[in-house]
Order: C-alpha cells, then sequence, then structure tokens
C-alpha cells in the first residue's frame, strides 16, 4: 500500500493554504486541520521558515528533547515527488506537482526539447542558464500565491539561490548568523508582512555524509539554539513562526545504476528524470511490456514500478485537474526505489556518484514533516 501526501488538510500545501487565507487570498486547496487561521490572521508578522531536509522522523527521534521538538504542533505531509524542487515550489505557489508541473531536480521539458536541471534553469548536460539563451523563466516558472496578496511580502534565501531568484524583496544571506540576522532585520520594517526564510544546509549535509554522522546533528542543534533566541528576541512584535520542512530523507547504502543493465537501458529513449528514489522512465515505441518485465524480474528487490497515468489516478501528485505541462513531465512509467535504495542512470559526463542520505520516494523518513508553530 502506498503512503500518499494528505492534500485533503495534512500537507505543506494546505498550510501555505492557511497562510494565504490568512493574508486575504482565495487558495485552490483546503486549509490545514488544527491550524487556526485566526492565530494567523491576528498576527503583525508571519513567518516561514523552512530548513530543507528535516524530516518529522528525524526530528523526535536523533532531536528528542530539543526545542524545535517540544514545540511541534502537528506531523505533516510533503508533496509527492518528496523532493525540493516540488515542495520548495509548493511553498511558493500554494499547489502541489500536479499543478506546478515540478516533478523532480530533473525535469524533462518538451518545450525545450531537453532533460533540464529546473531549478537552476539549465539542461543537465552543460550548466548555461537558458535565460542566457533568452529563453524566459516566466513561462516556466508558475506565479507565487503572494503576488496576489496586498500585504508585503520578503524572502530570505542563500546568496548562491538569490542571484537567479525571480521573487521580489529578496534578503540575501552568507551563514546561519546572517540567516537569521535577516529574518529580525525584516521584522523591524513597519507593517504587517509575510516572511518566507529558507535554509538548505542540513540537506547537503545529509546527502554528503549520510543522516548518521555527528555533524549533522550538531547542525541540527546549532539551528535549534538559534530558534530559540530568534523566539527569545521577538518577544512583543505579534510574530507568527511557522517552521517546516520541504521534505524528509532517507539514508541510503544500495546504489542502483541503471546503465548496469544494458537491456533495461535499452528500452529508455530518453536519460532519467525526477530525483535519485523516484525517477520517469520515456520508453522507445513499443518496448512497455518488455521493460515492465525487465524491471519487475531483474530489480523486483531494489524499486517498485508504476505507470505513471496510475500514480495520477491515485492523486499522488495532487488533487483536481492536472496541468497539461504536468502531464508531459512524468513519462510513461515511474520507479520508486526501496527502503535504502537509490536509482539513478548517468550520462557519459556525470561522476557515478550518489548520495548517501537522499529522498523524493514514499517513506515515513521522506514524507513526513514537522510542523512548528511559535508565537511571540
Amino acid at each position: 500500500m502506498l503512503l500518499k501526501p494528505d492534500y485533503e488538510g495534512g500537507s505543506i500545501v494546505n498550510l501555505i493554504s492557511s497562510v494565504s487565507k490568512s493574508l486575504g487570498g482565495k487558495p485552490m486547496y483546503k486549509p490545514l486541520r488544527g491550524l487556526n487561521i485566526k492565530d494567523l490572521t491576528d498576527s503583525k508578522n508571519l513567518v516561514l521558515i523552512v530548513i530543507d531536509g528535516l524530516g518529522y522522523d528525524y526530528l523526535t527521534t536523533t532531536g528528542k528533547g530539543t526545542f524545535l521538538q517540544n514545540n511541534i504542533k502537528q506531523k505533516i505531509t510533503s508533496v509527492f515527488p518528496t523532493t525540493t524542487a516540488s515542495a520548495i515550489t509548493a511553498f511558493r505557489t500554494g499547489l502541489p506537482t500536479q499543478q506546478t508541473g515540478y516533478t523532480g531536480w530533473f525535469v524533462y521539458l518538451k518545450e525545450l526539447g531537453v532533460v533540464s536541471k529546473i531549478l537552476p534553469f539549465s539542461a543537465r548536460f552543460g550548466g548555461e542558464s537558458f535565460s542566457k539563451n533568452k529563453v524566459s523563466k516566466s513561462k516556466f516558472f508558475p506565479e507565487p500565491f503572494y503576488n496576489k496578496l496586498k500585504v508585503k511580502t520578503y524572502n530570505i534565501t542563500h546568496e548562491n539561490i538569490a542571484k537567479a531568484d525571480l521573487r521580489n524583496r529578496a534578503y540575501s544571506y552568507k551563514n546561519m548568523a546572517g540567516f537569521f540576522n535577516q529574518i529580525k532585520k525584516v521584522i523591524k520594517i513597519k507593517g504587517r508582512k509575510y516572511i518566507s526564510a529558507y535554509w538548505p544546509e542540513f540537506d547537503s549535509i545529509a546527502h554528503s555524509k549520510g543522516l548518521k554522522t555527528s555533524l549533522l546533528k550538531k547542525h541540527l542543534k546549532h539551528i535549534d539554539k538559534k530558534v530559540e533566541l530568534l523566539v527569545k528576541s521577538l518577544k512583543g512584535t505579534k510574530t507568527t513562526l511557522l517552521i517546516t520542512a520541504d521534505h524528509g530523507l532517507m539514508e541510503c547504502h544500495n546504489h542502483l545504476n541503471i546503465n548496469n543493465y544494458p537491456d533495461i537501458y535499452d528500452c529508455l529513449a530518453l536519460p532519467f528524470s525526477g530525483d535519485e528514489r523516484s525517477v520517469y522512465c520515456y520508453l522507445k515505441y513499443g518496448r512497455a511490456k518488455e521493460f515492465e518485465r525487465l524491471v519487475k524480474t531483474k530489480l523486483k528487490n531494489k524499486c517498485d514500478i508504476y505507470k505513471s497515468e496510475f500514480l495520477v489516478k491515485q492523486n499522488l501528485f495532487g488533487l483536481y485537474k492536472p496541468d497539461k505541462k504536468f502531464l508531459d513531465r512524468i513519462g510513461d512509467y515511474t520507479l520508486i526505489a526501496k527502503k535504502g535504495y537509490n536509482i539513478r542512470d548517468f550520462l557519459v559526463h556525470e561522476k557515478t556518484e550518489f548520495n548517501k542520505g537522499s529522498h523524493s520516494g514514499l517513506s515515513s523518513e521522506e514524507l513526513y514533516v514537522p510542523l512548528i508553530v511559535i508565537k511571540t
């Protein structure tokens, strides 16, 4: 049985619906169950802090006893796939993958005839941005929900991301001290406001070192202390802090390189798109039955295979009518890695490397994220 995001009222999409509604917006999806919109409406400053990769399971086990863990209001789900490109876009738009078309780190763009790295807005092969060839980002990036709001909105993100960011009123930082200083700086600006702040380093450490490294635990403690100090500094400012994550992570020591299965690889018409634990497969004409048979026999202990249209019907990517571009971006089949496995293909120029901590699958470690609510 598939674990699924709870788009009916228990996901990060619904959290943004609550935020949007409290600020005068008209969201497509229902507000989040268990979160009183009046509490948000009464706040002068509404701050969303997204700690990339900080899953509910990790915080309630390794992070047990921390300030963050002690202030968890509820457990909610991410979107599918459980990956930054899809989830950060959900935070930005209030919509899941089915409406945004952000189906993973690697996305096939039929409009450009290429498998892209969607957030850097460049091809999987090569590093030059499509923008340098006069391709407008605005045609590929869904409009943020806060563009339609009357309140002021601010975004706080790392300087490397901010350089390529389309969003208005972006405040950049270099390190953790700068991250929290920017939050405090923006809160001091007069007027009611919505602030979105994104911290990526937890996820980066988990990718390179894994979830069991002491470095990751120390990093969490550092974040935890900074949040506690932030809360104390904001006393009397009528601020509500919403702290959550885009997804969790799974420790992965088993790596499936599809290039090592030439008969399966030969069925593919395009390289994989998606991420390391869920990939979309575009097949050569007439090879579907062969591909399905080979995967089910040779990879049965490593991944599960689904027709992508089946996952759409299961509401895995969202509710309501799918965006037309989305349907172009999920291929014929989706492979979802089993516990502890990564799955990838590699182009001729790419190093054969896998992350130690990974995500985009449907395990509880990846799907569930904490929601921390603190009113000052």
